[in-house]
């Protein structure tokens, strides 16, 4: 399994503006209670059987606020963890752990619920062949973090940004005129390296698609009979070695997917591993040293 690696450069401007949005001008409540200079040793427990993703993200809370700071862990992003098990510790100025805890505790519990999401779609398809990759249906100003998660649950990434590949949806279509006057205008405008993926949503706009020699086929919010049926049609006209890729995106769940996946898809694209992921339950607790 890959994880994209993190831009740790990304990560802590990330961070600092979340500390800065739950501290404020500071953490009262434990400057009132707890003593200055007293040590604490914080443990990070599952509360829930989960995959975990971000321990990075939670380092960087600790050590942003002081970076002698650092989250000791028995196991790394990626791992299944089972509830109840402690996979991380960290010591230091008590006053710091809890000025750092909840910045830190959301980052991890929201992006290790969107790798555990992934890890559930990736095991449901396993053994067709098909990828399970995610959209830009992400959180404003965290996509990096919850397109790595996707990673660290076993999931690829489709293009990051509209700067990263040309995807030619429905409205672009109904601007252009046709599937072919849009892909022409797209190969006249872009370079030789990039591939171009249109979105087709009936048998006939497949077949204009291939026609106009489409790198990538988006199957859109078709039944899996349907996207059997566009796989077919690409394997009739091109053959067995045939390079154009088919991808499967709407309507898709547990419950389908790998149905979806025994149709032939190359790719399964899912918003909902990064717009519907829920949470994992994780506890920090801290004591004093």
């Amino acid at each position: 399994m890959v994880i994209n690696p993190l831009d740790l450069n990304i990560v802590d401007d990330i961070v600092i503006s979340a500390l800065d949005e739950d501290l404020g001008r500071g953490d009262i409540t434990s400057r009132a209670v707890v003593r200055g200079g007293v040590t604490g040793r914080g443990s990070f427990m599952a509360k829930q059987d989960l995959i975990l993703a971000g321990l990075e993200v939670a380092d960087a809370a600790f050590g942003s606020l002081d970076p002698y700071l650092q989250i000791e862990s028995t196991a790394t992003d990626g791992d299944s963890i089972s509830a109840g098990k402690i996979f991380a510790r960290v010591t230091g100025d008590a006053q710091i752990l809890l000025a750092a805890e909840r910045v830190a505790l959301n980052f991890l519990q929201r992006l290790s619920g969107i790798a555990t999401i992934t890890r559930k779609f990736v095991e449901a398809i396993d053994g067709t062949g098909a990828k399970i990759v995610d959209t830009r249906k992400t959180t404003p100003g965290l996509r990096m973090f919850e397109k790595y998660a996707v990673t660290a649950g076993g999931g690829h990434n489709h293009r990051l940004g509209l700067d990263d590949g040309v995807l030619i949806k429905d409205n672009h279509l109904a601007m252009a005129g046709s599937v072919a006057e849009a892909v022409r205008r797209a190969r006249e405008v872009v370079g030789h390296l990039h591939k171009i993926e249109v979105e087709t949503s009936t048998l006939e706009q497949v077949i204009e698609a291939l026609d106009a020699k489409a790198d990538i086929l988006l199957l859109d919010n078709m039944t899996p009979e349907m996207v059997g049926q566009a796989v077919e049609i690409v394997r009739r006209r091109e053959g067995p070695d045939s390079r154009t890729q088919t991808e499967a995106s709407g309507g898709i769940n547990l419950g389908n997917v790998r149905a979806y996946a025994e149709a032939g898809v190359d790719l399964i694209s899912i918003g909902a591993l990064t717009h519907s992921a829920p949470a994992v339950d994780i506890s920090f607790k801290i004591k004093p040293a």
